[in-house]
């Protein structure tokens, strides 16, 4: 009977313990899914900031900018520079076309061009980083709404959705992918074995 008392808390631990490693995994998200860092075409102009409104990021996850070095770089900016596409003095450089940024704190971040003339046509990124209790500091868009038709974006996983309507039911998902999926089922039926091996 001690073996089998052990046995309950060794599964025990080791849910608790994979609980906590679900709350710690980190993404890497590739800016403008299939798209590559450029200047967006006419008909997807505002692709940058529809993007960052379908991707909730966090401390510990990574923003990867895929680009031709020679023909555009990105720099992360204040968001006065974002507001007026000002390309002096940026806090951060990244020109060698495959440029990894790592969110290490909350807040707002502003990405553009380091190319003249790109981010005046909506080349530039804003993106909000969740805090501890999953708000953001604040949104792309100057009344915070998106439009009511949204295009959807291709990804590796299938498109990301468009905006919910007025008339859609509160049950779907507003995950990206499919992919973030996996370890909440995961987690689930190993919940299921915990009960079961309790009972």
């Amino acid at each position: 009977m001690e073996i089998l008392k052990s046995s309950r808390f060794g599964f025990v631990l080791q849910l608790v313990l994979l609980l906590q490693i679900h709350n710690v995994i980190c993404y890497q998200y590739k800016v403008g899914d299939l798209d590559a860092w450029g200047i967006p075409s006419s008909e997807n102009s505002q692709i940058y900031m529809y993007w960052s409104k379908y991707h909730s990021l966090k401390i510990g996850d990574s923003l990867m900018f895929l680009y031709p070095p020679s023909q555009d770089s990105v720099i992360q900016v204040t968001k006065e520079s974002y507001n007026s596409c000002n390309l002096k003095d940026p806090i951060l450089y990244m020109k060698d076309g495959n440029s990894l940024f790592n969110i290490t704190d909350y807040g707002d971040l502003f990405f553009i061009s380091g190319d003249a003339g790109h981010c005046e046509k909506n080349q530039k990124l804003h993106i909000s980083v969740l805090s501890g209790n999953g708000s953001s500091a604040s949104a792309p868009s100057s009344d915070g709404s998106l439009p009511e038709i949204s295009p959807s974006y291709p990804t590796v996983f299938g498109g990301i959705p468009a905006a919910p309507s007025a008339n859609s039911s509160a049950s779907s998902s507003s995950l990206p992918t499919k992919s973030l999926l996996l370890p909440s089922a995961f987690i689930a039926a190993a919940f299921s074995g915990l009960v079961a091996l309790i009972a």
